[in-house]
């Protein structure tokens, strides 16, 4: 598509030199005589740079260039003056303009400055609709879920996205805690700054308040420059403090201080830096409970929940399955070149019955392991594609397959103390997920590593779930990671 330059200027032989000019490099042009001409071209052409003469018969060209970048904001516009005019074209180019020229015009200065102008628009454009792109992929729409609490989480992201606090989201690794938070970042009033992400767990214990803050040349061994720390870059925008939980104690205080100060100083540095920005936490780790045993300090928590998110587990709302798995099919149907409309219900029997440690991360893997597995006979992702864990967390039956482990479990939860269905299957999951669990350590020699990568969840989410379903790795098989 050709560039489009307007051009406004009452002396004709300039309006033919710059036409015939423009036109033989490829530009698209149109030509103005005064002032209301020129805007009215300007409306209709919608030009993306306009040559402007600042002595037009009808009106001062200042009032044209102000006009004009009410309309088209991203128009640059170059003024054309002569010398008697150079201070009134210096104005305008403090006012808006992009540049300004002398008569008579050098054309390749004109064509130069063209060029850049041309260069800016392109960029500024390619920014804006990144940023529409970034907009819509972390939309609440692209977060799936119509069972009850997901409705509850989706009413208090819409709440929270309209302040500018500070938020504290909580949950299993693979419930979506990122992807809440960048879609609250891109619905708030903060949207069109940065978006910085620090995975609190990922960085060693002597290296974080560097990554936090920043760090001057010298301050270190290995300090050769000086860096700019997380949350300075995140200045205007959000800073997203994944993993908050794995904070040491004196990483912690130092965080307390730059929130409650809100400024920072770099590593080895004296001055002081004003940080404007809103910052978001999530863990995986129950909060209350390290507190409790003085792993986490409670001031910093009080600190950073001043708003609060829950994300549910799965297996909490295994009604979204189906929706969410034709969410994934849309996702990767087009990269894998698979016309898959939809799970069988049979397969997506199978997937209900199963444990699901890894949560919604766990569940997209397995449907893109199955979509690259799948013949993709009428469309239809089917059973047989699923991989061999979930595959036997619907076999029938009873023995140690997880499926009779999760039947007896109904059984027993629904003659247990909370006969609700919601308490009769959250019983069934965690017992089917503890027979997983077992049943992998055992098939995997007492491995840890090993039993993760068969489960399809990672070693700290296996770790957690060991914890908390009590499990070791005993029954013969001796530890071994």
């Amino acid at each position: 598509m050709k560039s489009k330059i307007l051009v406004v200027d009452d002396e004709k032989n300039i309006r033919d030199i710059f036409n015939l000019l423009l036109v033989e490099r490829g530009y698209a042009v149109e030509c103005a005589v005064d002032a209301a001409s020129g805007l009215a071209k300007a409306a209709s052409f919608a030009p993306d740079v306009l040559l402007l003469d600042m002595n037009l018969p009808d009106r001062p060209g200042i009032e044209v260039l102000s006009r004009v970048r009410e309309i088209l904001p991203r128009c640059r516009t170059i003024i054309i003056t002569a010398y008697g005019t150079i201070k009134n074209a210096v104005e305008a180019t403090k006012l808006g303009a992009f540049a300004y020229l002398e008569k008579p015009v050098d054309n390749e200065e004109l064509l130069l400055m063209i060029a850049r102008a041309l260069e800016l628009h392109r960029l500024e454009t390619e920014v804006e609709e990144l940023k529409t792109e970034l907009t819509s992929r972390y939309s609440f729409s692209n977060i799936v879920g119509t069972s009850g609490v997901m409705n509850s989480v989706f009413q208090m992201m819409h709440k929270v996205a309209r302040v500018d606090g500070t938020v504290l989201i909580t949950g299993e690794s693979g419930t979506g805690k990122e992807l809440v938070a960048r879609a609250i970042h891109f619905a708030g009033p903060r949207k069109d700054g940065p978006f910085v992400v620090v995975n609190c767990g990922a960085i060693p214990r002597d290296l974080i308040e560097s990554e936090f803050f920043g760090h001057v040349k010298g301050a270190f061994t290995d300090a050769k420059g000086e860096t700019t720390g997380k949350f300075e870059l995140a200045h205007k925008g959000t800073i997203f403090l994944d993993e908050i939980g794995d904070l040491s104690q004196d990483a912690q205080v130092k965080l307390l201080r730059a929130l409650g100060e809100r400024e920072i100083v770099k590593v080895g540095g004296t001055k002081t830096i004003p940080i404007d920005v809103r910052v978001i936490a999530a863990t995986n780790k129950n909060l209350d409970e390290e507190i409790k045993r003085s792993r986490f300090r409670e001031d910093l928590f009080f600190r950073l929940a001043v708003l609060s998110i829950h994300l549910p587990a799965l297996r909490e709302r295994r009604e979204d399955i189906p929706l969410l798995s034709e969410h994934f099919l849309k996702k990767y149907g087009a990269a894998l070149k698979k016309k898959i409309r939809r799970v069988s219900d049979k397969a997506l029997r199978r997937m209900s019955l199963y444990g699901w440690p890894g949560n919604v991360r766990e569940l997209e893997n397995v449907v893109y392991e199955a979509m690259v597995m799948s013949e993709g006979g009428a469309g239809v992702l089917d059973e047989k594609d699923l991989p061999a864990r979930m595959r036997e967390a619907g076999e029938a039956g009873g023995g140690t397959s997880a499926a009779g482990t999760a039947a007896g479990a109904v059984a027993a939860a629904v003659s247990a103390a909370d006969p609700s269905l919601r308490g009769a299957a959250q019983a069934a999951a965690e017992n089917a997920e503890k027979t997983l669990i077992e049943k992998a350590l055992r098939d995997s020699g007492g491995n840890r590593t090993l039993a993760a990568r068969a489960l399809g969840v990672s070693r700290k989410t296996l770790f957690n779930k060991m914890k908390a379903l009590k499990i070791t790795t005993g029954s013969g098989s001796s530890r071994r990671d």
